[in-house]
C-alpha cells in the first residue's frame, strides 16, 4: 500500500493527511500515538455465545472463518497500524469481536468502499463494518444490522477564509468520496434543504476516491469544502490543530446509525445479529468505542434492517 509517509513535502495539506492515514496518523507534534501501534487483539479473551454459535449455518462451522470487506484508510474507524500490516479502529475491533462470539476466525479484505456492496452481493466477502449508513438503495440488497452512531460534517479550510456557514455552500465546490453516504443521500439533501428550495444554485459535489484526496485539494484551494464522515475529521482535528475548521454536522439525508451490511436473505443474518448484540453488551465494545475517541456512538440495540 502507498502511504502518505513517502511523499515528499512539507506543505500543511500534507500534515492533514498524514493524520488521516493509514501510516502516519500516528504523527501529532512529532509525538507517536501509541493507540496506531498497538496491535493487540481487543476480543482475545472473549468466548463464543452459544446463543450466536447455535444460528450458524453448519457450512460456516466448517469453513470456520468469515471473510470482512473494509477500506482501510479511515481512522479511527478503519486503517492500518504502524505495521502497515494489522487492521485497527473501531471497525476491526467490533469485526473481530463478532468472529470471537461466532467462534470464528476472520480475514479482512482491504477494499474500495464503492466497491463493497457489490462485493457482498455477488458472495465475494460474508460481511462489512465499514462505517456504513443505511440508505435504500442499500437495503435491496443488503441485511443490515446496527452497532454504531456517527454521521458527516462539513470541513473547510482553516480559518474559514470564505466565511462560509452551513447556510451558505450554494454554488460552492464541497467534496465527497465515491460511494459515500455524503455523495449519495446526504449533500443532495444538503442542497435542496438550503438552497435549491430557496432558489439558490445547487451545492456542487466533486467525487473524489477517498479523504486524503479532498484534503489535499482543500489545501490547494481546488475546492471549498468537504462533507465526511464526523469521527474521522475529529479524528485528524485532534492529531493536526489548526489544519481545518469545522462548520457542523448534516443531519439530513440518511440515519446516522452506522450498520454490519450482509447479503439481503442470507442465512447468516440470524446468527450476526445475535452475535453483534452480544458484542454491544460486552466491556470490550466499550473501551473499543473509548480508545478511539468514539464514546458518543455507543448504541445498545442491534436493531436488523
Amino acid at each position: 500500500m502507498k502511504t502518505t509517509s513517502k511523499i515528499k513535502t512539507a506543505a500543511t495539506g500534507l500534515a492533514v493527511l498524514m493524520a488521516l492515514s493509514a501510516c502516519g496518523a500516528a504523527a501529532s507534534n512529532d509525538a507517536q500515538d501509541s493507540r496506531t501501534s498497538n496491535t493487540s487483539d481487543i476480543s482475545a479473551g472473549i468466548q463464543p455465545d452459544p446463543a450466536a454459535v447455535a444460528l450458524l449455518p453448519q457450512s460456516y462451522k466448517d469453513k470456520g472463518e468469515l471473510t470482512v470487506a473494509m477500506d482501510l484508510h479511515y481512522p479511527p474507524t478503519t486503517f492500518l497500524a504502524e505495521d502497515n500490516t494489522t487492521a485497527i479502529g473501531l471497525n476491526p475491533d467490533i469485526a473481530r469481536l463478532i468472529a470471537k462470539k461466532l467462534g470464528l476466525k476472520l480475514k479482512f479484505e482491504d477494499t474500495k468502499f464503492d466497491t463493497i456492496v457489490p462485493g457482498i452481493d455477488g458472495g465475494r466477502y460474508d460481511f462489512t463494518a465499514t462505517t456504513m449508513s443505511k440508505t435504500e438503495e442499500r437495503l435491496a440488497v443488503l441485511d443490515m444490522i446496527d452497532y454504531f452512531k456517527a454521521g458527516s460534517s462539513v470541513a473547510v479550510a482553516a480559518g474559514n477564509p470564505l466565511k462560509l456557514t452551513m447556510e451558505t455552500l450554494c454554488g460552492k465546490n464541497i467534496a465527497v468520496t465515491a460511494g459515500s453516504t455524503g455523495q449519495l443521500k446526504r449533500l443532495p439533501a444538503l442542497s435542496e434543504q438550503t438552497c435549491t428550495s430557496k432558489g439558490q444554485p445547487e451545492i456542487h459535489a466533486v467525487t473524489l476516491p477517498n479523504v486524503q484526496e479532498a484534503l489535499t485539494q482543500l489545501h490547494s484551494k481546488r475546492i471549498d469544502g468537504i462533507l465526511y464522515d464526523t469521527t474521522a475529521l475529529g479524528w485528524a482535528a485532534k492529531q493536526q490543530p489548526e489544519s481545518f475548521d469545522l462548520l457542523g454536522r448534516v443531519n439530513v439525508g440518511s440515519s446516522d446509525v452506522t450498520a454490519i451490511g450482509v447479503k439481503k436473505g442470507s442465512p447468516l443474518t440470524p446468527a450476526l445479529q445475535k452475535a453483534i448484540q452480544s458484542v454491544l453488551e460486552t466491556p470490550e465494545y466499550k473501551k473499543s468505542l473509548e480508545t478511539w475517541g468514539l464514546e458518543s456512538g455507543a448504541i445498545t440495540d442491534a436493531k436488523l434492517n
